[in-house]
Parts: structure tokens; sequence; C-alpha cells
């Protein structure tokens, strides 16, 4: 595809792959592309806007199978340019979709129950996706910072992105985060500053930043960025369909903190149905929230359209967002696709957590334990069809919260003698 020119920004040429253009959401006003996200005419959300033209299905189903084992065999589908395999980049991507037979036999779950784990990704949660595109538009556009406001993976994420390109980073959390996501988004040697506040107050500031000199030359992954950023969560979809055998899955549960996620991976499953990579068919794409932080299930549950800001209160920090962008659209999908968005306590989040370690041997983070906590719920209230394929998102390492699940420890203390291991009752 031709590159385009970002003449509204100033910037040269850039190639990004079969990125035609960037297109409101609300309205459908285009623009060029370049660093912007909110559209001049009507103030709504631009997001990328492709020309797929020229591709036939099965030449590029091989093409995607030949690719590395990594986002980047989904090149010809995202903001990126043709050779982004060979520049410098965290390569995230290709996480592992567990058939999770123990964990449906606990659920009564008959349809196939698989739990993609993005785990597994370079620092550990499924933020290097989105990261790794908006690298490359970092790239493309000329920034030599990379910032982002954070609720913990995404500052690790961006200051792992960062030191592997070369490019300096300063990246932004509420003061108060648990202590493993501090240390690993430290390590990677970038300025981390701490907001006092939650993350609704950490996004206001980041915004201010971006319209003063100060923040000049600063690319904020999820502000200014925030269209090619988002793409990455496309590649969930890709992988889940391709893991599949290039089927769509008939239910799938995905953690709402921005709602941006759950956005795109409905937009990629519906990608692949217009490219012909997969049957078109019917599937259902439902909400996990924190009950201690449920703007988007309350809306959901009342019937509403607007989604009403709260004051996050929950140990799943990563998706304390009191005031999610996408909320309305998440609203909009589950409608549409005859999904929900539901919420569980804190409690059932711990519970969720030991059950999924438990069953499958995958330690969640809070996250992971709401999508799992929701997913019961929904089983039990009869939203979920158990005869379904049905797949779960653990966006996250149980490793970075650990504070979560702190009582949990020794089984007994013995002597190390084989009387005490008997009397221990472990024989």
């Amino acid at each position: 595809m031709a590159a385009q020119t970002v003449a509204s920004t100033g910037n040269p040429t850039v190639d990004l792959g079969p990125a035609a253009a960037l297109s409101c959401r609300e309205c459908g006003h285009r623009v060029p592309l370049g660093p912007v996200f909110a559209c001049a005419e009507c103030f709504g959300p631009l997001e990328i806007a492709y020309d797929f033209s020229g591709y036939d299905a099965e030449e590029l189903r091989a093409r995607i199978e030949a690719g590395p084992a990594n986002i980047w065999r989904y090149a010809p589908l995202l903001p990126v340019p043709a050779d982004v395999a060979d520049k410098p980049n965290l390569n995230p991507g290709w996480t592992k979709l567990v058939k999770a037979d123990n964990l449906a036999a606990e659920l009564g779950v008959t349809g196939g129950l698989y739990v993609k784990d993005d785990s597994g990704n370079p620092t550990h949660s499924f933020k290097d996706r989105v990261v790794a595109q908006a690298l490359e538009a970092a790239r493309a556009f000329g920034f030599s910072t990379l910032s982002c406001s954070s609720t913990g993976n995404l500052a690790g994420a961006v200051g792992a992105a960062a030191a592997r390109s070369g490019l300096r980073s300063c990246v932004f959390i509420p003061h108060d985060l648990e202590q493993g996501k501090v240390v690993m988004a430290a390590v990677y040697g970038g300025e981390l500053v701490g907001i006092e506040g939650n993350y609704d107050d950490v996004n206001r500031f980041c915004s201010e930043l971006i319209g003063d000199p100060a923040g000049d030359g600063w690319g904020f992954v999820n502000v200014n960025l925030r269209p090619y950023y988002a793409e990455g969560s496309k590649t969930l979809a890709y992988e889940i369909c391709e893991q599949l055998g290039w089927r769509l899955p008939d239910q799938i549960v995905v953690p709402i903190a921005s709602g941006s996620q759950l956005t795109k991976i409905d937009k990629g499953l519906r990608e692949l149905v217009e490219l012909g990579l997969v049957e078109d068919r019917p599937y259902k794409i439902f909400g996990a929230q924190a009950e201690g932080c449920s703007p988007v299930s309350t809306a959901f549950k009342a019937g509403h359209d607007v989604v009403r800001p709260q004051k996050p209160d929950t140990i799943a920090k990563s998706l304390a967002i009191g005031n999610p962008a996408d909320g309305p659209y998440v609203l909009d999908i589950a409608r549409r696709t005859g999904g929900a968005v539901e919420d569980v306590t804190d409690e059932e989040i711990v519970d969720a957590i030991k059950l999924l370690a438990r069953t499958e041997g995958i330690f969640a983070e809070t996250a992971g334990g709401v999508t799992v906590g929701v997913t019961r719920k929904l089983l039990k209230e009869g939203a979920l069809d158990p005869a379904k394929s049905t797949v779960v998102l653990n966006t996250g390492d149980g490793l970075k919260t650990l504070d979560a699940v702190a009582g949990t420890g020794l089984t007994a203390t013995i002597r190390p003698t084989l009387d005490s291991f008997r009397e221990a009752g472990l024989a």
C-alpha cells in the first residue's frame, strides 16, 4: 500500500502499511495519518481506517502462517511498515491458547473452554502488544520520548519497549500501585513518576502535558498515539481464531479497563470475517469488571447508553479506570452480539485466581481473576452457554499482584523426619 502524507502535522511521508487514514468513530470524518486522537469536527475518537483491497484470502492466510511467531505475522493487517519484524522491538504475541479442560469440568462447560494466556508476553501482560504498535507509530512520526499514563502494566511495557528501541521513556502512574508493578516499570531505567491520585487524575495530567511545550517530542502511547496503540489488541482476536483452526469462538470474556481491548477484539473478529479468513457466524462478547470499579457493568444492567464515572475501590488496580473512554462502545458491542457486562467482588476475584491456578496451573493477576470470576458468574446466571466454545482472557502474570493472594502460604511446617511428615497428615 502507498505511504500516506501527514500534511496536518507537518510530518514527512510515513509508511504504515495498509493504514490509509484516521477516521472518526462518530461522524466518519477522515484525516491524514498523524499523532492525533480526537476528531476536529465532532471531538469523537479517531481510529485507523485501512485499505485491504487486493488481498486474496488463501494467499493472505498462507502468508500469515509462514510469518514469525509473534504479532508481526499479522503485519498485513496492522498499521506498521512491511519491514517491522526487522526493527528492534519486543516482538510480543503468539501466546498460548490453553484448552482448560480441568477448569471446564469445575465450571460445567462442555463446549470447550480456553484461556488465552497473555502472561507469556515479554513484560508479562497484554500491554506489550499495544505498545509494540505505538512504538512503530512513534518512530514514524519522529518522537524521541515514549510515555504513557498507566495503572501499572503499561508502564512496564513502555519502559521495556523504549529500552529495546533506544528511545527515552518517562511514564506516569498512580502513587499507590502494587509494589511489584512499580519495580517492574522502574527496572528498565526510564523515568517513573508517581502522581498523587487515581488513574483518571494521571490521565488528565498527561493530556495537559501533551498541550504544553514541555511535552514536545513526546509520544504518549495511550493518548496522542492511541489510534495506533489500540490496534495491538486486534492481534488477540487474530491469534485466537488462528489457534482455533481459523474459526471464530462462540463466546469470549474480556476484562474492561478503558474498554479499548474489547472493542478492538470485536474489530479484529469482524475484519477476519470481511477478509474471508474465517467463516461468518454469530459470536458473543462479554465484558468483565470488578465491582469496586464497574461503571460499564452498572450502565449495562441499568439499560443505559451513558457510562457514569465511578471512584475506583478494588484490588484489581489494572482495571481501575473510573471513567472508561470506550465504555459506550463496549455497551454497543455487548448488546449487538448478545453478550453482557458483569462484575465480581474482590473476594470473588481472589477465589477465581486460586481456582485458575489450582485447575490449570495458570497464575493470573487480578484482572485474570476478574474474567474467570465473571465467567463463573455468567454461567450460573445462564448468560453464558456451557455447550458453546468459550475463550477467557488472562491479561497478566499473578507475580505482579501478589498482595491479592498474600494469605496463601505453607500447608504445614514439619521437622526433617518421616515421623513429623506423617504426623502432619501428609503421607
